[in-house]
């Protein structure tokens, strides 16, 4: 039995460590009907530091449907992940030990790696049990383990095979501070101030000129053309000439392309291999030369002559500089202008020819957004963004990534004819570097000796998989085929995940799936916002504005956090503010109190009772207790938490604890009553188990106490009873007990103070003992008539949107003579000082008066007279 206050501290702890111990949320191991199972597609956070407050914040999302779907008779799979391969993970360790990964062999960095992140991922199994997920940790990987290693090879070669793969010498995505090639998805804008620079450029041949303005000038010794719209009348003339390019001297074509922005500058632009996609695309169109002025740090190379070895920002200021010398430089204008940026370092981005591996995308958009539509999204409007992403796609997938903490490439080069040879299945996982070829001789040209090629994945392209890697995706070598261990929990019946990351993770593991299995890898998605600060701004460990997990429980209870979460609308974004954590807190202590009282007022209810036989007020809370259920259950199967988390506090706060608990006590302390005994308990066995998915850990330990030694969370969820029941007189009933409640109040007498009459205009058949019985009064009667009440015209409001600029210095006169009641209402105008004004420009306040014998109180559904004699 629940005695004393409530210790959340000791309460929770003893709870989560009892889950985990006791394996209360494993999946089973043996067979399952695919009927029966309810797989979720867990994100696995990247292992780049601690766990922040908004990797809580999602994963309650998930658990609130973890343990809603487990109630409702499904085998619930529940993994958990950790994404610690790539350059997120590589940057923790070089900072943490203060190395640099070209140091190490590949090997012996991701060995230090691994010991950096392990540490973390403790850490996170630490966070995510203390907020009570009911995560099966019998279900955990790493993205960087042998096993996931080998799924993510399967991948490459699968698609190797299928031809959705191919390697190229292109230009490439790079970001010169990671010193690594990057995908398009990798990349955000960013609104960064800069400078135009208006150049001039002679006329190979000519004393004519002509002005280009740009904001790289760092790229001129890259310069292998000029480009001239076709519609541009007045440069028309210099197409088929040959331009020189001011101080670098190298002599270029000048052609005509309607890629050219007209809007833009001059009119005219050079083309720089590279500065942007536009540069590419005339590139490859024209057939132009290549000129790589800027390498992979960001360093100036030979082409850019004198000014080879600075960086790109140093190389700007002194060609700049030696522009203005030479008088080339006419003009220098500030500007603020989107820049495409590394999203992970924040560095400008450039453009590098290099070889690098990538994935088909372009040829299968209309596929993939297919793909998209016949998945359920919550919330709908997320699909958006998914369809945006793929009708903005302008690249393939570019998978290389120039980084040590990553799994290589299966892949080795003939050292003569440059022939691609790919590691068998049954050897992988493997790493090129340290292992051999599975063939002596190049297949092609029968040359024995192989370059390993030495790139890892990108680490998209591996948890993009993690649908495959836990449905146990592996070649069967009898078959001969790619098949599914646990072919029951695919496709996985939710993916949830944050809204910032559709087109890294929900897209790419769309395509993969897509491609290794034919099928959409989801039935449905989940998509969580960010949490903000309490100013509603993004949190940000440069601005300071981080909450911390631990921080906050530390101070407030487990499930006042849960409570929390479930405070807005999926997909929206959710501000941090503790009103929403100390309404949790009471939520609880109320839920926690009342209980008690429930207890010791059910020692001796009935397990069974004839509904036949309850009277109107016990039929009543339950059926209307049916109805909640209807709609939480509703709103909880469309992960509308908030809906559901509102409307059951509110009923059970007000409806069951303010009002029926109250009648209920009275009645059960005068002197036993089986009725309200049965309804209390069968009421409060289903509050316990409506408030589990958000509340677990105190309905875990209420359930344990007062029921039986289950736990809650393996209770099945409650169905309505299918009572019939006078719900609008029940409601009306609460409401004048609600009505009388104020009454006394407002008169300052004790709620126990005895009213001497009632009278209840509104139907509240057979609830009229409950109400005099908790409210103390003598007589107490109800009718249908129509009371003794009539509306009075309390006011007159003026729309002065309408009223000011018609009449404008009558105004004060009109609102002189309302204030003096002198006006006339005449159908539906209003005339006052002098002037009719139409219904359009004021509203008519009424009240209603009672002029009879006592006090009239008015309630929702009903008016109340109360005669008290003092």
């Amino acid at each position: 039995m629940p005695s004393g206050e409530y210790d959340p501290e000791t309460v929770e702890a003893n709870w989560q460590e009892r889950w985990v111990d006791e394996d209360l949320y494993a999946f089973p191991e043996s067979a399952v009907d695919p009927d029966t199972v309810f797989s979720i597609d867990t994100p696995p956070p990247t292992v780049s530091g601690s766990l922040h407050w908004g990797h809580v914040y999602g994963s309650i999302l998930q658990d609130f449907v973890a343990r809603f779907k487990r109630m409702r008779g499904k085998e619930v799979y529940y993994p958990f992940g950790y994404d610690d391969n790539g350059i997120a993970s590589e940057l923790l360790t070089e900072d943490e030990l203060g190395i640099k990964h070209q140091d190490y062999e590949r090997r012996e960095f991701q060995k230090l790696c691994r010991e950096v992140t392990s540490k973390y991922e403790a850490e996170f199994t630490e966070k995510m049990q203390r907020i009570g997920t009911s995560i099966d940790w019998n279900q955990t990987y790493q993205t960087i383990s042998p096993e996931v290693q080998r799924v993510s090879q399967l991948s490459f070669v699968d698609l190797y095979e299928q031809d959705r793969q191919y390697r190229q010498r292109a230009p490439a995505i790079w970001c010169p501070e990671c010193e690594t090639a990057i995908s398009q998805v990798e990349t955000e804008d960013d609104e960064q101030g800069s400078h135009f620079h208006d150049i001039e450029f002679d006329v190979v041949d000519s004393e004519e000129s002509f002005v280009i303005s740009t904001t790289r000038p760092e790229l001129l010794p890259a310069c292998v053309s000029v480009f001239v719209h076709p519609d541009d009348d007045e440069n028309q003339h210099l197409v088929g000439q040959e331009a020189e390019i001011p101080i670098f001297g190298q002599q270029v074509p000048i052609l005509e392309d309607e890629r050219v922005d007209l809007e833009t500058g001059t009119g005219l632009v050079m083309c720089c291999t590279f500065g942007d996609q536009t540069d590419i695309e005339w590139y490859q169109a024209h057939d132009l030369p290549l000129r790589i002025a800027i390498d992979e740090s960001g360093t100036m190379t030979d082409v850019a002559g004198e000014y080879s070895g600075l960086s790109s920002d140093e190389a700007r200021e002194e060609i700049v500089a030696d522009l203005e010398d030479a008088g080339a430089l006419l003009d220098k204008r500030a500007i603020t202008h989107t820049v495409n940026v590394h999203e992970r370092c924040g560095t400008s981005v450039e453009f590098l020819v290099k070889d690098q591996w990538y994935i088909k995308l372009l040829d299968k958009r209309e596929e993939y957004l297919e793909a998209g539509e016949e998945m359920d999204w919550y919330p709908e409007k997320m699909f958006t963004r998914y369809k945006n992403w793929i009708e903005g796609l302008q690249w393939d997938w570019a998978i290389s990534r120039q980084r040590s903490s990553g799994i290589p490439f299966p892949v080795w080069y003939c050292g003569e004819c440059e022939h691609v040879v790919v590691a068998d299945r049954e050897d992988l996982p493997v790493d090129p570097l340290s292992d051999d070829p599975p063939v002596d001789s190049c297949p092609e040209c029968g040359h024995d000796e192989f370059v390993a090629e030495d790139d890892v994945f990108d680490t998209w392209a591996t948890s993009s998989l993690t649908p495959l890697i836990n449905a146990g995706w592996d070649w069967n070598p009898e078959t001969e085929e790619m098949e599914l261990e646990r072919d029951e929990l695919y496709p996985f019946d939710m993916r949830p995940q944050g809204h910032d990351i559709i087109s890294f993770w929900l897209f790419h593991t769309v395509v993969k799936c897509y491609e290794h299995t034919g099928e959409v890898p989801f039935d449905s998605v989940m998509i969580n916002g960010m949490v903000l600060d309490e100013n509603r701004e993004k949190m940000s460990k440069s601005v300071g504005n981080i909450v911390s997990p631990d921080e906050v429980l530390d101070e407030f209870p487990v499930d006042a956090a849960r409570y929390w979460a479930a405070g807005s609308a999926v997909g929206d974004d959710l501000p941090y503010q503790e009103k929403g954590l100390v309404a949790g807190e009471k939520l609880i202590r109320k839920l926690w109190n009342a209980s008690k009282l429930v207890e010791s007022l059910t020692e001796d209810a009935p397990d069974e009772f004839d509904h036949d036989d309850l009277k109107a007020i016990d039929r009543w809370l339950l059926a209307s207790l049916d109805r909640e259920i209807e709609f939480v259950t509703e709103k909880l199967d469309n992960r509308e938490f908030s809906k559901a988390r509102d409307r059951l506090r509110s009923f059970f706060w007000h409806t069951f604890c303010d009002d029926y608990l109250e009648i209920a006590k009275q009645r059960l302390r005068e002197g036993g009553d089986p009725s309200a005994a049965y309804t209390l308990q069968t009421a409060h066995r289903r509050f316990v188990r409506l408030f589990a998915p958000i509340l677990a850990h105190i309905t875990e330990e209420l359930w344990h106490d007062m029921y039986d030694g289950e736990s809650v969370h393996a209770q099945s969820w409650p169905d309505p009873l299918g009572l019939d029941a006078d719900v609008e007189a029940g409601e009306t009933a609460m409401a004048v007990v609600g009505a009388l409640r104020k009454y006394k109040s407002d008169a300052q007498l004790s709620m126990n103070a005895s009213i001497d009459e009632v009278e209840v205009y509104g139907t509240i058949d057979g609830f009229e003992d409950d109400i005099s019985g908790v409210m103390h009064v003598d007589s107490l009667t109800s009718t249908d008539a129509e009371p003794p009440i009539e509306s009075v015209i309390s006011g007159i409001d003026l729309d002065y949107s309408i009223v000011g600029p018609e009449y404008g210095s009558k105004v004060p006169d009109i609102e002189a003579a309302l204030a003096q009641d002198d006006y006339e209402l005449v159908g539906d105008e209003l005339h006052v000082a002098g002037v009719e004004l139409g219904p359009d420009a004021f509203e008519v306040n009424e009240a209603r008066t009672y002029s009879g014998e006592g006090e009239f109180v008015e309630t929702e559904g009903a008016l109340v007279i109360v005669k008290n004699d003092d």
